[in-house]
Order: structure tokens, then sequence, then C-alpha cells
């Protein structure tokens, strides 16, 4: 009997080397670079999904990026922990870097690695740091109580916003085995690493100069994603470059809050055109698609809802004044909502999705010199003589054509039915005094 065990046991053997032999799937690559936002969200997660369907044994998160939205940094982190293929994020090439959302992403992956010369770190949200700056200065004294209130509430909410930061990044260096107090420090602190630092510290996992190097040394590292444990066979697998398509680059358009803005505008302007004026269509075309479009991409963004009420609020007062210029109380306060409204509508501080205040400024004084031009037009509408209408025979001169009985006269070009209080003779100019129904009350006119 130990001749056939042998050899089950050989050809067993044999079979188990040659599975573990076998590539255990593509690698799929797939490249963040810029600012964070919801195009960059969508990518990764529509990436995931496709690695999944090829079956690849591994994603590779090529990153380079000064940070982003919060909001798409947790939608990316999700994506990350629920992915049935681990993702190795990789802060690359040289001189790149994974700040702020960048290194919340690096801790969340399942392998974090860098190239030489990149850096990570300076986690603390951006919009903590003036405010952190005002309350120290509350704290030296001040003489306005209101201020001191003002400040002790912004104080209080900022370490609100950096203990939940804090405590996340934590979370995610403790699911992965990371330096949890260097995160921690990146949030509270802004500090930051170079690759080399961060490996010391085992902030990252590896290094490696560039994809192959990264791979090779990937290849046989035992990884679990969504409770599966595989070892990678990665040296010498199937690359899948992934790049974003033009879905994500069309996305990556109209969610620049600059564009979504104006978008917005001209879908409210067509809309309200098309509605004053009936049967153009193309306003109303047009308008119709670029609002649809703004508010695709403004439900995407952190938005204040009071200040894009105040934008259509103000455009409809705008476009009021524009069409009837009464009196411009309607067009100044529409002016002012618009500029309030255009300055909050993004609520964060991050640099690369906020509406630059030049281009706020440039629409705004665009609107200022129409209604100033509708102001003038009105005023001098205003002080134009009347050249129709009852004002306008109130006072004209007319020959008599027929008098003695009903009499007759030319005014204006035309026939009327004339009365006096006196009789009138051919050929005597009068001058109307009034109307009653079709006949023009004159009287001689006067010769100086």
């Amino acid at each position: 009997m130990g001749g056939p065990v042998r050899a089950i046991l050989m050809l067993l053997f044999c079979w188990i080397s040659v599975a573990a032999a076998e590539p255990g799937g593509p690698v799929v690559v797939l490249t963040q670079s810029g600012a964070i936002g919801p195009a960059n969200a969508d990518y990764l997660h529509r990436g995931i999904e496709h690695a999944a369907k090829l079956g690849a044994q591994l994603i590779v998160l090529r990153i380079d990026t000064p940070g982003g939205l919060d909001l798409s940094m947790r939608a990316i982190i999700r994506d990350i922990l629920a992915s049935p293929v681990p993702v190795a994020t990789y802060v690359a090439p040289t001189g790149a870097r994974a700040a702020s959302a960048g290194t919340y992403i690096l801790y969340a992956s399942h392998i974090a690695a860098m190239a030489p010369a990149t850096n990570l770190g300076a986690a603390t949200p951006v919009n903590l740091g003036p405010e952190d700056t005002r309350e120290r200065k509350s704290k030296r004294g001040t003489k306005d109580d209101e201020a001191q209130e003002s400040s002790s509430s912004e104080g209080t909410m900022m370490r609100k916003q950096i203990n939940d930061s804090a405590a996340y990044i934590r979370g995610l260096a403790q699911l992965r085995g990371r330096n949890a107090a260097w995160a921690e420090r990146a949030v509270r602190e802004a500090v930051s690493l170079s690759a080399r630092e961060a490996l010391t510290l085992k902030v990252i996992d590896l290094m490696a100069d560039d994809l192959p190097q990264l791979l090779k040394q990937l290849n046989g590292r035992a990884v679990s994603a969504a409770g599966v444990r595989a070892v990678l066979t990665t040296q010498s697998a199937e690359i899948v470059q992934r790049d974003p398509d033009w879905r994500t680059e069309l996305l990556a358009v109209i969610t620049n809050p600059a564009i979504a803005y104006l978008l917005l505008l001209a879908g409210i302007y067509g809309l309200f055109f098309e509605f004053m004026n009936p049967g153009l269509a193309f306003p109303g075309v047009f308008g119709g698609i670029a609002l649809l479009l703004a508010l695709f991409a403004l439900q995407m963004l952190p938005v204040n809802y009071v200040g894009l009420a105040l934008i259509a609020l103000g455009v409809a007062l705008l476009v009021t004044e524009f069409f009837t210029g009464v009196s411009g109380v309607l067009g100044t306060g529409g002016l002012v909502a618009f500029v309030t409204g255009s300055i909050i509508l993004i609520d964060t501080d991050a640099s690369s999705y906020t509406i630059p205040l030049p281009l706020v400024g440039g629409v705004a004084l665009v609107g200022a010199i129409g209604l100033l031009i509708v102001g003038r037009l009105a005023y001098v509408a205003r002080r134009r003589p009347v050249v129709s209408g009852r004002e306008y025979l109130i006072g004209a001169i007319g020959v008599v054509l027929e008098g003695e009985g009903d009499s007759y006269a030319r005014v204006q070009g035309e026939t009327w039915k004339v009365r006096s209080g006196r009789v009138l003779r051919a050929g005597e100019r009068v001058r109307v005094t009034g109307i009653e129904g079709l006949v023009l009350e004159v009287e001689p006119e006067q010769k100086e």
C-alpha cells in the first residue's frame, strides 16, 4: 500500500505546486491625479466593479493629490473597505503627494506604498486653521463679549471636527495595522512625512521606484479583502490600465463649482426668458438642459441650499427689473441676493472646490451694468413726449374743416368731430382741451 499512497501524495503535491504557480488574475491600475471630487469617487467605484468582473487579484490606485472634498473622500474609502479585490494605494510618480484626503485613502487601503521623494500628511480639515487662530486670539483677551461668544462657538465646532477626523483616521490605522499615533498627529498637528520616514514609522508597507518593482515586491504577499484571504502572484500578472473615460471627464467638468455655477445661471436665465417670451424655444430648451446638468452637479457637491435659493431669487428680481424697469429697487435687491447666494453656495473651504470670487464679481458686474442700462432707458422713456393716445391729443393744434352746426377739424392728420363754446369757422385754428367719447373739446387758438 505504501507505493500507491506515495504516488497519490506526489501527484497531490505537484497539483498544489502548479496551482500555486498559476497567476491569480490581472492587476487593474487606476489613476487619481489632482483634487479629489465627485468625478474621482465615481471613477474609483466603477473601477472596483470592473476589476471584480475581470476577476482581478489586485487593484493599484496610483495617486497624486493635494486633497479634496470630504464627502468624495469618504465615498472612496467606503468603496475600498467594501472592495472584494485588494486595493494597493501607490503614491507615485516621484514628486507626488498624498496630502489631506489622500492620507486617509492611503490608510484605508489594504496595501500602502510610496515612490521615493514623495510625501503624505497634513490631514487637518482645511477649514479649521483660521478658526483656530481666531480662538487663540480670543483667549488672549478681547473687549467684545459677542466676539468672544462667537469665537467660543467656532472653537467648539472646530474641536468636534478635529476629534471626528482623528477618530476616523485612527480607526482606519487600527484596521490595517498601521501607525495610529502618527495618523492622529497628521490630523491634529498637520504634520507630513517623506516616503522613507513613512516606511520607518510603519505608516506605509513598502517603497517602490515604479509599478513593476511594486508588483515584484507584492508577489507572494498574503492579503485579505472582504473576509477572503489570498496570496498575490503579481510578478508576471497581466496589467490592465483603466484610465478615466469620457464619463469621468464630463463629470469632472460639470462638477467644477465654477462650471456648475455658470450652468445654473444659464438655466435660470434661459427659462425666465422663455416664460416671459413664450415661443422663442431656444432659451427654454437650452435653459432646461443647463439647469438639469447644474442640479445634477450640485447634488454631488456640498451645497448650501440657502445660497441656491438666494441666487434664484436674485435672478428672478433682476429679470423682472429688466423687463419692467420700474424703479430700480427690484434690481438692486436682486443684485444683493445674487451676490450673497453666490458667495455662500458651495459649503467648503477646499480651495479646489470653491466658486472663484472674480467670477462672482464679473457676473454681478454684468448684472449691474444691465441694471444701469435698463434704468437709463426707463428714465429716458419717462421724459419722452407722449406720441399716442388721449394724452397726446390734449393741447394739439387743429384746423376747422366745417363750421356752424356740426363742426369737424383735422387734428394730427385725422378728422375729428369737434365742439366749442362758440361758433367755429372753416379754416380757423383751434386747440384741443379735452376729449368726450369721440368728440374733441376745442377752443380757438389764442394768437400772441
